[in-house]
């Protein structure tokens, strides 16, 4: 299957309001890399979020715990992740930067641990080329980039090396007076633009649009609510809302404690056209992907049963 051409530089300006009446249209193509695929369309792919950093904000980090990584990584595969992503840098608001030295000391245990072990891409969530080129060498099969490949001149074409897929995220807050999806739209299109130019092939191009990075929660808010203008681009749409400041900012509640406002989250991001949803809880959330995609993709060929319940 040959995947959509990008859009020209123009394009997005004109068009990317539009789009929003396309939110759940699924993007025709196809991601194949060293022996795995993403059929975009076919389901929600979850991702579940394992952090080797000792200040997560979600109080989840395991740096220099790689033993109970493993466990842990192992148990999101069995409740229902289709890719898992490992990180060893916080990015939270005031976070202090982590030297590649030291990110690759909390990466590659882990990933010598789950060498072998899964089926599952593992991604790491890194800015670095050192980095990205050191775990994809240990066994990493993708680079989800926040700062969308920007922030280190050499890691698109250390992603181009590799051919394997990356995440290019918008991380920058939008101009004074700009509309907001059209500012990202145009953000993004530009990254795009850049890592085909360095050697990534368009197929392997996935974007995020940045809940919290550089957007305050009413921009994420209303981001979440016009996700399908992102639709423009031609490429599958990350989603990684889970347990952020913004489902506190309603509700008024912990990062612990915002289950439910993710799942809301991950409802509302399939219904608009998302293809990955980035997540914590994945036993929660991996359902309620299940569910929405019943709902907007359409009903599983064979229905389930359920103990003492009737047969299917």
């Amino acid at each position: 299957m040959t995947a959509p051409r990008g859009p020209t530089p123009s394009d997005p300006a004109r068009s990317a309001v539009a789009a929003s009446d396309r939110g759940a249209q699924a993007v025709a193509s196809l991601t194949r890399w060293k022996g795995y695929e993403l059929i975009w369309g076919s389901k929600t792919f979850v991702m579940a979020i394992v952090n080797m950093t000792p200040d997560s904000f979600s109080g989840d980090g395991l740096a220099g715990r790689s033993d109970e990584a493993l466990v842990r990584i192992e148990a999101t595969v069995a409740e229902g992740a289709d890719l898992v992503d490992i990180g060893a840098e916080s990015t939270r608001p005031g976070h202090t930067p982590v030297p590649a030295e030291d990110q690759l000391a909390r990466l590659l245990p882990v990933l010598r641990a789950v060498q072998g072990r899964l089926a599952v891409p593992i991604s790491v969530d890194t800015s670095n080329a050192l980095v990205a080129d050191a775990v994809l060498r240990a066994g990493a099969s993708m680079i989800n980039d926040v700062r969308g490949l920007t922030a280190d001149p050499e890691i698109a074409q250390v992603v181009a090396a590799h051919g394997v897929p990356a995440v290019v995220m918008h991380d920058s807050a939008s101009p004074p007076g700009d509309d907001l999806l059209l500012s990202i739209v145009r953000e993004l299109d530009r990254r795009l633009q850049m890592a085909v130019a360095a050697g990534i092939a368009p197929e392997m191009l996935i974007v995020d649009p940045g809940f919290g990075f550089g957007k305050d929660w009413r921009q994420n808010l209303e981001l979440l609510r016009r996700l399908g203008e992102l639709r423009v681009l031609g490429r599958p749409i990350l989603v990684g809302m889970s347990r952020k400041s913004t489902i506190g900012r309603v509700l008024g509640v912990a990062a612990n404690d915002r289950v439910e406002g993710t799942a809301a989250t991950v409802a509302l991001a399939i219904a608009a056209g998302a293809d990955i949803v980035r997540v914590h809880d994945v036993r929660v959330q991996a359902r309620v992907a299940r569910m929405s995609d019943a709902v907007i993709r359409g009903a599983p060929p064979d229905p389930l049963t359920w103990p003492g319940g009737p047969e299917a």
